[in-house]
């Protein structure tokens, strides 16, 4: 049986919004002039920016904005002006590959952050790793993206060197929910149901394995269309389970109108989720139906941090109408990480940017260490977050509220 370790921790999430910059003119050497005598260096976001799954886009989006504009106020990198490059991805693979073409074919563009779908990470990473542009995603938990297909037989190897996530993955996630659904909350009969995309698929997997193996029962298991919001049929399945919990892979647009339709079976039991579902949205889309719902997400609270104390006072500031949502803290850090690559390949480079810019922003990265907004920032060998804390929250009225907080020991 894993084990880990879980420390009590009391938060909520704050709001926030939306601007965007435009990127500077190119040259051939990686940078452009920033008109001011200074080089521009652009940072692409590729996140949905419309679309059922637009309040974490916009949230990415705004994040990363902030740490454009917070490294240009600090002049953290002499000589540098940094802007970023915002594409919609509309949450699909296809446009996500356009955008990261777009993004490379810009030569100012020397990172990128994003995006928020583990499937459109897969149709980008290629593009980007070609180019040898570093890409950092904040919201990617699909382990495979990191550790190759065969991460789960225990042959680990790195597709692309040039990806790398300040998000802990699924391999984590999904266990972590699966003890705290069965050792804490002591629901011992589980139906899953999962969306078929990349990340809910995987993410069930995880969760179903983990808890097998605690001593949970399956009883039940469904694959919803999420181009639908009819789950009545499901709904009636798992009424007629007899489960205890529900555990759901995907995300808030399909999970609240199933959280809603579930209850409305007869099945007054808890629907769980993983990050996908942790947004206002979801609590919106299930409404009283969705009391006592559990989400998991990556890192603490936000809020009780002490190192995001200046983002989150920094971002009302900023007067963005959009919540910085889930992963506003590891957007603002995965733009930071680029800077800080950027920052060591100039000094290294007696203060100008190289021709070889972008390799060797990609190679800088991976020693990147700093102190960001969600702890403490490093990647390891495979370009994964050394930072695998997580958080079980639960829907108590209009917001989500931390139960635990901790990590996963695997």
């Amino acid at each position: 049986m894993r084990q880990r370790s879980l420390i009590a921790i009391t938060a909520a999430l704050a709001a926030g919004a939306l601007t965007l910059t435009a990127c500077g003119s190119r040259d051939d050497d990686g940078g452009g002039s920033s008109g001011d005598g200074g080089t521009t260096v652009v940072i692409g976001v590729d996140a949905p920016l419309t679309g059922d799954l637009s309040a974490l886009g916009l949230g990415i989006k705004n994040s990363v904005d902030l740490a454009t504009k917070q490294a240009n106020k600090e002049k953290v990198v002499d000589g540098i002006t940094f802007k970023i490059e915002a594409l919609d991805d509309q949450a699909q693979p296809s446009s996500g590959q356009q955008n990261a073409t777009k993004l490379v074919a810009n030569k100012d563009v020397l990172g990128a952050v994003g995006p928020l779908n583990s499937s459109v990470a897969e149709s980008m990473q290629k593009v980007f790793d070609d180019a040898k542009l570093v890409q950092v995603s904040p919201a990617n938990t699909n382990p495979a993206l990191t550790q190759g297909q065969n991460w789960n037989g225990g042959e680990k190897a790195r597709p692309y060197k040039s990806y790398f996530r300040t998000a802990t993955t699924d391999a984590i996630q999904g266990p972590y929910a699966a003890q705290y659904v069965y050792n804490d909350a002591k629901k011992t009969k589980a139906f899953v149901i999962d969306d078929k995309k990349t990340y809910g698929a995987g993410l069930a997997a995880t969760f179903s394995d983990e808890y097998k193996k605690l001593g949970g029962k399956i009883v039940g298991t469904e694959h919803i269309d999420p181009e639908t919001k009819d789950f009545s049929a499901v709904a009636t399945k798992v009424k007629n389970s007899g489960a205890d919990v529900v555990y759901y892979g995907g995300e808030y647009p399909q999970a609240g109108p199933l959280s809603k339709q579930i209850k409305a079976a007869g099945a007054k039991i808890p629907l769980v989720g993983g990050d996908g579902i942790y947004s206002a949205d979801f609590i919106s889309l299930a409404g009283a139906s969705g009391a006592g719902d559990l989400a998991t997400s990556v890192g603490a609270p936000v809020e009780e941090l002490p190192s995001a104390k200046e983002f989150v006072a920094n971002y009302k500031a900023a007067g963005y109408k959009d919540a910085y949502e889930a992963y506003g803290g590891y957007s603002y850090d995965s733009a930071w990480a680029i800077i800080q690559a950027v920052k060591k390949v100039v000094e290294d480079n007696n203060g100008e940017l190289p021709d070889d810019a972008r390799a060797k922003v990609t190679e800088a990265m991976q020693n990147v260490s700093f102190d960001g907004v969600t702890g403490k920032v490093s990647f390891d060998e495979f370009g994964d977050a050394t930072n695998k804390q997580l958080t079980v929250y639960s829907v108590e009225g209009t917001d989500w509220s931390p139960v635990k907080s901790g990590t996963y020991e695997g």
